[in-house]
């Protein structure tokens, strides 16, 4: 649902122009640093860039999922620190909040979250809880007019300069799987709240992870997000069914980046007396790595127009998350051959970085293994239903 055309295209034009003119050029210097300058964070501060999805009435630009997956073909044309900078306000550090937040905690977070004076990360994932992401061990018992949290929880996407977590504990003690789960909000420096060292990583330099841990941490009950225990799980299923076709975009722009940079390289490239890009072998490549962006830009668009017209998107979000976290990776190595051994070389290409960077596609937000098992789930449920 594209609401203000002319304005989501200036907003396009935009982020287009940011991408190419300012972040393109530092993409170096944010590998070096593994750090997004603080001045470049201040730019997408006043761009508005952190507040897309997040309403109007709470300070940000309210952007449908469509306009949102517009925005982030966009964004993501640049290595993925760009995008995870401002990328968990504008997904999964928000959204609970967005979709089942009281009117006061949405008050109290939201807009200084638009505006990323506050960043925001989801701390779901745990040690045995990833895949099975029901099988959460972090409790929060409740003490009189506090929660108190005991866990631990790893891989967190921006957790060393969070300020806001959206936590997700077991309230109901011997509960499993997805009952007796609730979801918190917890503010840096909270006593009993710490956070680990950022990870050494395969890629996404400039896109800090660490463990969070939680030692007899106490919040107030106002943080119980919606002031309801044991519905927690479901919460985040609604944050993750729209941040699957959020991330489907984000994987999508880097395969579009890659294919660019490949196709320039190979119209200067001389081999045999002529550009390499005319030889038919090469052409293929570039023939199927363009078919296969296609596909998964038309598949998420359409989701994300069903999200829109609020149809149950959990399959699609699931299948396109599937499709172009897979898609990228074959893009990259298509690309990394187009390069030849310029591909291979950091000090040639930046290739070198976006083949590192797009590899953990594949693993977050459900790995491809879940997503084809959460697909095939969902159609033979559906076949014997009907």
């Amino acid at each position: 649902m594209i609401r203000h055309p002319e304005k989501l295209q200036t907003l396009l034009a935009e982020v287009r122009a940011f991408v190419r003119e300012r972040w393109h050029p530092l993409e170096n210097t944010v590998e070096q640093l593994d750090h997004v300058p603080d001045d470049i964070v201040q730019e997408l501060r006043e761009r508005g860039f952190f507040g897309w999805s997040i309403p109007e009435a709470y300070g940000g630009l309210g952007l449908s999922t469509e306009e949102l997956i517009l925005a982030a073909f966009e964004l993501s044309q640049a290595s993925v620190a760009l995008r995870a900078r401002v990328g968990t306000n504008t997904g999964i550090g928000s959204e609970a909040l967005v979709a089942d937040g009281t009117d006061v905690q949405k008050q109290r977070w939201l807009p200084r979250m638009a505006t990323g004076e506050l960043t925001g990360c989801l701390a779901l994932t745990e040690p045995d809880a990833g895949s099975e992401a029901s099988n959460v061990q972090t409790t929060a018992r409740l003490e009189g007019d506090h929660y108190v949290l005991n866990g631990r929880k790893c891989y967190i996407t921006n957790a060393p300069i969070a300020d806001v977590f959206t936590v997700v504990a077991r309230t109901e003690p011997n509960s499993k799987g997805s009952s007796g789960l609730s979801a918190f909000i917890v503010t840096r420096g909270t006593p009993g709240l710490r956070t680990g060292t950022a990870y050494k990583k395969m890629g996404q330099a400039g896109s800090p992870v660490s463990d969070v841990y939680f030692e007899d941490c106490r919040i107030p009950v106002d943080n119980l997000i919606g002031g309801q225990e044991g519905v927690g799980f479901k919460t985040i299923m609604k944050v993750l069914n729209k941040q699957r076709l959020h991330l489907s975009a984000l994987c999508t722009g880097p395969a579009i980046r890659m294919l660019d940079l490949a196709i320039e390289h190979t119209q200067q490239r001389q081999q045999f007396g002529q550009p390499v890009g005319n030889f038919q072998l090469l052409q293929a490549m570039v023939a199927d790595s363009q078919t296969e962006i296609y596909a998964a830009q038309s598949m998420i668009l359409e989701a994300a127009r069903a999200r829109d017209r609020g149809e149950d998107v959990a399959l699609t979000a699931s299948m396109c998350k599937y499709f172009a976290s897979e898609m990228c990776g074959r893009v990259a190595d298509r690309c990394v051959q187009m390069f030849g051994g310029a591909g291979y070389v950091a000090d040639f290409s930046p290739i070198e970085r976006y083949y590192r960077d797009v590899r953990l596609f594949r693993l977050y937000e459900g790995t491809s293994q879940i997503h084809q098992i959460n697909i095939a789930k969902h159609v033979l449920r559906e076949h014997s239903a009907a």
